[in-house]
Parts: structure tokens; C-alpha cells; sequence
């Protein structure tokens, strides 16, 4: 369980004089305070140190494994039998190398994801690094905010937090004059300022990160399927290595010869290039984002892309450009019951600006700057207005998304108006007023229209004022992002649903969908029709796609429906009103632009704020998981051919019939270079779960068949041949070319669907095989020998049959795994 918060952290300075009269510290004061270590300096990690990575990719088992049998093969004196050693540099550099490249990629971009924190020091309000904060320091907060280091409050405007990502609690607290606040909560709406009482290794959320762990990687399916199938590999290579073991020692053979088919043997039962292969892969993909500005904060967040088959996004600020511009503001008493034309106003915008009465112009302005750190159509509003004059206020309400509003109280009523409010047309004015149905007809043609009310009465605690009376519509210009309607059909045709989710108001959400070409779009239903307890709510956002006047918990509530119909959810969004879904989505993605605690709880951040880089960070994921899925079933079926093959030579008693060097070739050929290419290239496909049943329905048939190939071949070849030392490499030359024949089938099958540059590739690993096998350099360096062409004739038959029995096996196979994602 997270700890309990504390009523008042003991790490508290003596120094209590700071809180009490809320005196900002000097420069003096800060760094003797972080000469005591009371600073907020905690180790960030994006990745593992440069250490632990070449630690991690140099002392594997694999590589252990290797350097044993490395080891027994020199001690023969046939060197290049050790050939497979080399496997052990590669592994490692290429690893390193990889996930170097990743971890500066991750470096830099988590620099640029970085949010400064504002601070109230004896020069001022400054801006400084989350890890320069210390004990006592005046933090500022405003809307959009995550708490950085617990604090108690010392001044507030309407402060409103959410502690759901610590407590799970979804409602958000006001938190007055002397309130605690935690690390890791966020403000939801209005302003403030804390002291810091708790810092670095003693805020509340670091001691939750340390006692969940620390550096635990996130939960991956594909990791998960790995160690599985790895699981099962070893519970196969244990018995048979070591009945191997037994047959090549107690058969008779010299020793050197049975050392060398010892290490024959077990060398490919080794799946030494799936995780290698699956890192690289990884590594690649976090690159190739990196250079699209895209921050991936976990690496499973790259494969769950791959499954994702709904987005869900929220309008402003994704759908739409990040600015917003004040097309005109329009007062309710110029408004006639047939409504002015939408073209005369557009005429008229510049002299309409200079009509704003004083009073009006001053009641939107004092809303706004009572926001503390207000949005995007507030901060238009402003510089709309420019100097308009402020009002005392007595009382404040800070905007939410929950609320749809925001407002003020005067110290004095002026001009008959006591309260201002200011927020959704379709929440603050009754239907069928007129500035209703204007708001509303202006909202069709995909603008944002806001609504300011006055009323003489008093503003209750959270609740509208009485006898509100509508005064003007504020009208912002919204410009749907040039990149938008591409992303949106990319994602349609390929069948990924797409749901627009938003706060404003739902004819303006459903126009904006319409222009974005989002299926069914301009049908947009309002939210506050729609009850998440009820059983009717999981239908209803299946069958609609765009939903306007979205409350944060409803956004959160959609997402949680369309995982319980069984769907893997990408939520998009920049504001803090998205955070609770982004969070539970199965892939937050975060706009770069977007709010510090949006960022924050997001797996994936768009640097760029580009809509249009969402389409290549599905790919990305998809061509990863894809193609790890391709490379598994290369390196599992030379896992699972070695050790029946080894299971039939130690039945029958004879000598192993391969020597290291000609494992090494077949691997190097049919795996290891081209698995390198197959990793990386395209690939659509979504991915589904069942990977460990995928793959091993790929690989037991064609690991079968490959076995069953070579260990009928050589038996012929004994039989034909006999079994003098001097038809040895004769026989197991007839063994190794069945086997290879089966093995390129393999390859050609896994390789599919078929691209020229494929073709290409697989015909020049059997290229490089033939000349190998046919020209003298290489038949006496790899000890093959097929001038018989009896022993040709075996191979290619057996070859056949092995292929034939793949098929059969994997027929039958495929009536219980489903196929693969090509």
C-alpha cells in the first residue's frame, strides 16, 4: 500500500519563520539548502545507465553458454569449428550499440519534455528545474499543474486538486490556506502557492516509486511471451543436452570428434538471437520515433501501439491548431429573434472589436486574469481585450472541465451586476433563449462559443448564481490542423475506430470531426445525456464517434468502455481534462504543448504537437511487434529441429552428424543475417495476443521437418555410404543439405508476403549457401562434401519430404493457432 500522508512532514526546516510570514528565500538561504540536501534532487532515469547496459548485453546467459562451449572446441585444436564464438562480440556490441543509440535518443528528448517549475524567491517569481527546488521554497501553481514536492498552502484562488493518480480518489479538493498538498497530485483549476515541506527522497510520491520499486519495467506482453517460450526451451535442452552429452562421450569416438559433435549439438539449441533480435528491434523503433519527435517514456508502449485498434482524441489543441483567435464578440441585445447573418458579422469584425462596452470588456477581463494561469480561449480573450481595466473581486470560481464555467463576485455590485460568469452557452443559459440558439448556430459551423452572464446576486459555493441574464458570445475562430484529415484516414483504413472526445460544445465537436473526415463524425451526441452507470453507456459510445460537453470522468469512463468490449484504447490529448483517461488509457499520448500533468501520466509524447506523427507511432509499433514475431519463429524452429534431431541421434545411438562450423553456416544463412532485415522492415499488420501460440505454430512444423530431413538423410547416407571414418564427411554433408533445404523453405515462408528487396534476400542467402557448398574454398574450410551425386539426390528427397511434413504438421496445427500477422 502508498504510504499515508503525513499531517505535517518532519523534514519541515527549523527555519518555520519561512512558512509562517511566507518570506521567499534568498540566494544564500537556497544553496544552504542544498549543501544540507534538502533539495528535490532525484535521480530521473529514462533508461538504464551507460553501466548497466554493457553489463547487461556482455554477461548473458547466452553469452555464458557460449564462451563454455567456445571454450571446449579450442581446447581441440579445430579453431574454426569456433567460428560461433564470434556470436558472442556481435551479440554484445550490436546490443550495446542499439540500446545506446536509444538510451541518447530517449536523453534528449526527455530534455525537451522537461516542464520548469515557477518559484517565489527574494528576486521574484523565477522559473526553475523540478531538481532545484528546496526545503521552504514558495512554489507557484496554476491549472494544468502536477505538484512537484509536497507543501502546505499559503495563498489560493479557487484551488482545486486531483489526487486520483495517488489516492484513486476522482474528485477533486479545494484546497484552502493551510490545506497540504502531495507530490504528484495535480490542479484541476485555479491558482496558488505552497511552501515545500517535504523534498526529493521525502515527497510523497517518490516514497511510493520506492516502495513500488525502483526502475521496474512496465508489464509487456511480448516480454511476457519471451520468457515463456525461453521457459519452455530450457525445460526441452536440459534432458536432451545432457542425454547429448552421454551419447557423444560413451560412443566410442575420439575424443576431439565427440567434443566437436557435442558442441555441434548444443550450439543451435540455443535461441541466441531472439532477445537480441527483439532489443534491436525495440531500440530501432524508440530511434526512428526519436527523429519524428516523438518522447516514448516506456518501451511496452511501442507494442501496445501495435495492438491499438481505437483512438481516442480529444479536439482542441489535437484536432484543432493550439491558438485560438477572437473572431468577434456579440452582444445579446443586438440580437433579434431571426438571429444576424454570419457573413455580415465576418464583415463587420474589426469595427465590432471597438464596440465592446467598457463594463463587458472589464468583466471578461478580471474572469481571466483571476485564472491564474487560464486556457487557450481565455488567453485569446485577453489579448482580444488588451488593457481593459480590472474589477475588485470578493470571491472567485476558477473554470474546470467539470464545471464548464468560470466566475466572480464583486466587492460591490456595479452597474446592477454583482456576479459575472463566464463558460458553455448550453450550460449557463436556458434552451431556447436567444442567445442560445444563436450560440448554437454558430457552434454548427465548427466554432467555439462562449457565453457571458451577469446576475445582481451573490456567487454560491459551487453552484450558478440566480437570475442570470445573458450579456454577449464570445466567438473564437478554430482551425482544424492541415495535418488532421490525413491522420484520420490513414487510421480509417486500417480499420482503427476513431472517437473524438471533447468538452465543448457537441455541434462544434461534430463539425470538427466532419472536416477532420472522421466516419459518422458530424453525428455528435452530448455527454450530459449519457449516465457511465448505466447499461446503455458502453452502446452508446460504440456507436457514436464524436461526444461533446465531456466531463473529465466521463472521458475516463469511455475509455474503460471500449476496453471492456475488448478493445486496446490510444487516447490523445494536451490538457489537464485528459488526464484521468489518458492515464487509464492502454496508450496516453501527449501533445508536447500540452498541460505538465497531461505530459506526466502520458506513455508517449508528440514533441512536435503534430496530429500526423499519431500514424507513424502506430506503424512503428506495429512493424516492431510484427516483424519480433517473424524473427521468434526463425530462431525457435533451430531450436526445436537441434533438439529432436538430438533426440533421435541419442535413440539410435550414432554420432551427432554436424560439426560447430556447419551449424554456424546454416545459422549465419537461414537466421541470423536475414532475421537482421526481417526486424526491420515495414509491416502493417495489427498484432494480437496469442503471440507464444503464434510462434510455435510456426516453428514446431517447420522444426520438425527440418529435423526429420536431415536425420533421414544421413541414416541413407550410412546405409549408401557405410560408416568408415572416411565416408563421415560425405554423410554428413547429405544431412547438412537436407537440413538447409527445409531451413531456406522456412525462411521463404516466414518472409512472406513477398516484397522485391525479400526475394532478393532470400536469394542471396541461398546464393551465398551454394557457393559455399560447390566451390573448393569452401567445401574444405566447411568440411562439405557433395561430389557424389547419390548423396545429392538423398538430400533433395529427403529436403522434399521435410518440406511435406512441415506442411502437414502445420495444417494440422492450424486448426487450433490461429495465423501469424503478415
Amino acid at each position: 500500500m502508498p504510504p499515508s500522508a503525513p499531517d505535517q512532514s518532519p523534514d519541515a526546516s527549523p527555519e518555520l519563520v519561512s512558512i509562517a510570514e511566507n518570506t521567499p528565500l534568498s540566494d544564500a538561504q537556497v544553496r544552504e539548502r542544498v549543501a544540507r540536501g534538502e533539495s528535490n534532487a532525484v535521480e530521473a532515469r529514462t533508461s538504464r545507465s551507460f553501466g548497466e547496459i554493457i553489463f547487461a548485453n556482455v554477461f548473458t546467459r547466452v553469452n555464458l553458454i557460449y564462451s563454455v562451449l567456445f571454450a571446449l572446441v579450442l581446447g581441440t585444436g579445430y579453431f574454426i569449428d569456433g567460428m560461433f564464438g564470434l556470436l558472442i562480440i556481435v551479440n554484445s556490441v550490436v546490443g550495446m550499440v542499439q540500446e545506446i543509440r536509444a538510451k541518447q535518443t530517449l536523453d534528449r528528448l526527455a530534455l525537451l519534455n522537461r516542464t520548469p517549475t515557477k518559484v517565489r524567491r527574494e528576486q521574484g517569481v523565477i522559473e526553475v528545474q523540478s531538481e532545484e527546488i528546496v526545503l521552504d521554497d514558495i512554489v507557484v501553481i496554476a491549472a494544468g499543474d502536477q505538484i512537484p514536492v509536497d507543501g502546505i498552502v499559503v495563498d489560493e484562488v479557487a484551488l482545486e486538486i486531483d489526487e486520483s493518480l495517488l489516492t484513486g480518489e476522482s474528485d477533486p479538493v479545494l484546497a484552502h490556506r493551510g490545506a497540504q498538498v502531495l507530490s504528484g497530485s495535480f490542479v484541476v483549476a485555479g491558482s496558488g502557492s505552497f511552501v515545500a515541506t517535504a523534498v526529493g527522497a521525502n515527497a510523497y510520491a517518490e516514497k511510493i516509486a520506492r516502495e513500488a520499486g525502483a526502475f521496474r519495467k512496465p508489464p509487456s506482453q511480448l516480454r511476457a511471451g519471451i520468457d515463456k517460450i525461453l521457459k519452455y526451451v530450457t525445460w526441452v535442452l536440459i534432458p536432451v543436452g545432457a542425454a547429448t552429452v552421454w551419447n557423444q562421450l560413451a560412443g566410442g569416438q575420439e575424443w576431439r570428434d565427440a567434443v566437436r559433435g557435442l558442441v555441434a549439438a548444443l550450439v543451435p539449441m540455443v535461441p541466441e538471437g531472439l532477445v537480441l533480435m527483439t532489443s534491436i528491434a525495440m531500440a530501432v523503433g524508440v530511434v526512428r520515433l526519436g527523429r519524428r519527435n516523438c518522447l516514448v517514456q516506456d518501451l511496452p508502449a511501442i507494442e501496445q501501439l501495435a495492438r491499438v485498434d481505437v483512438v481516442c482524441t480529444d479536439k482542441t489543441g489535437t484536432l484543432t491548431e493550439d491558438g485560438m483567435r477572437v473572431s468577434r464578440i456579440e452582444l445579446v441585445s443586438e440580437l433579434d429573434s431571426a438571429g444576424v447573418e454570419l457573413s455580415q458579422l465576418e464583415a463587420h469584425a474589426e469595427e465590432s472589436a471597438r464596440e465592446v462596452p467598457p463594463a463587458l470588456a472589464s468583466a471578461l477581463s478580471t474572469i481571466g486574469f483571476a485564472e491564474g494561469n487560464p486556457n487557450s480561449s481565455m488567453v485569446a480573450i485577453l489579448e482580444y481585450l488588451e488593457s481593459a481595466e480590472q474589477l475588485p473581486t470578493a470571491r472567485n470560481v476558477a473554470f474546470s472541465s467539470a464545471r464548464k464555467w468560470a466566475a466572480v463576485q464583486l466587492d460591490s455590485a456595479h452597474e446592477g451586476t454583482l456576479s459575472w460568469v463566464f463558460g458553455a452557452p448550453d450550460v449557463l443559459l436556458p434552451a431556447g433563449n436567444i442567445a442560445s440558439d444563436r450560440a448554437e448556430a454558430l457552434a454548427q459551423k465548427g466554432m467555439r462559443v462562449l457565453a457571458l452572464a451577469g446576475s445582481p446576486e451573490a456567487l454560491p459555493a459551487d453552484t450558478l448564481p440566480g437570475a442570470l441574464s445573458p450579456v454577449a458570445l464570445v466567438v473564437l475562430d478554430q482551425r482544424l490542423r492541415a495535418e488532421a484529415p490525413g491522420a484520420i484516414q490513414y487510421f480509417t483504413e486500417q480499420q482503427v475506430g476513431i472517437k473524438v472526445i471533447s468538452g465543448d460544445n457537441a455541434a462544434a465537436v461534430g463539425a470538427i470531426a466532419s472536416q477532420a473526415g472522421v466516419p459518422r463524425g458530424r453525428d455528435a451526441i452530448d455527454a450530459r445525456t449519457l449516465d457511465p452507470e448505466s447499461s446503455e453507456f458502453s452502446d452508446s459510445v460504440a456507436e457514436h464517434a464524436a461526444f461533446g460537453r465531456v466531463t473529465p470522468t466521463q472521458k475516463r469512463a469511455m475509455v474503460h468502455a471500449l476496453q471492456g468490449e475488448g478493445h486496446v484504447v490510444a487516447m490523445t490529448g494536451d490538457g489537464v481534462n485528459d488526464v484521468l483517461a489518458l492515464k487509464d488509457s492502454d496508450v496516453g499520448v501527449a501533445m508536447g504543448s500540452g498541460s505538465p500533468a497531461a505530459r506526466a501520466v502520458s506513455r508517449i509524447v508528440l514533441l512536435d504537437n503534430s496530429f500526423a506523427t499519431l500514424p507513424h507511432v502506430v506503424a512503428e509499433g506495429r512493424r516492431v511487434i510484427g516483424n519480433i514475431e517473424r524473427v521468434a519463429t526463425l530462431f525457435l524452429t533451430k531450436t526445436l529441429y537441434s533438439a529432436l534431431l538430438a533426440f533421435l541421434v541419442v535413440v539410435t545411438t550414432i554420432p551427432y552428424p554436424f560439426l560447430p562450423r556447419h551449424v554456424t553456416l546454416i545459422a549465419w544463412f537461414t537466421i541470423g543475417i536475414p532475421s537482421f532485415f526481417l526486424a526491420l522492415a515495414p509491416n502493417a499488420a495489427r498484432a494480437q495476443d496469442g503471440f507464444v501460440r503464434r510462434v510455435l505454430g510456426e516453428a514446431v512444423p517447420g522444426g520438425i521437418g527440418a529435423a526429420l530431413s536431415s536425420f533421414g538423410a544421413y541414416l541413407t547416407a550410412r546405409a549408401v555410404f557405410g560408416t568408415d571414418d572416411s565416408m563421415r564427411v560425405l554423410n554428413s554433408s547429405t544431412a547438412f543439405l537436407g537440413l538447409v533445404i527445409v531451413s531456406f523453405f522456412v525462411l521463404a515462408m516466414v518472409a512472406r508476403p513477398y516484397r522485391g528487396w525479400k526475394i532478393a534476400l532470400v536469394a542471396t542467402m541461398a546464393g551465398c549457401m551454394l557457393t559455399v557448398m560447390i566451390t573448393p574454398l569452401g567445401s574444405r574450410v566447411f568440411d562439405v562434401d557433395l561430389h557424389d551425386w547419390r548423396a545429392v539426390l538423398i538430400a533433395v528427397c529427403f529436403g522434399i519430404g521435410g518440406i511435406a511434413v512441415r506442411s502437414i504438421v502445420w495444417r494440422v496445427m492450424r486448426r487450433f493457432v490461429p495465423p501469424p500477422t503478415n
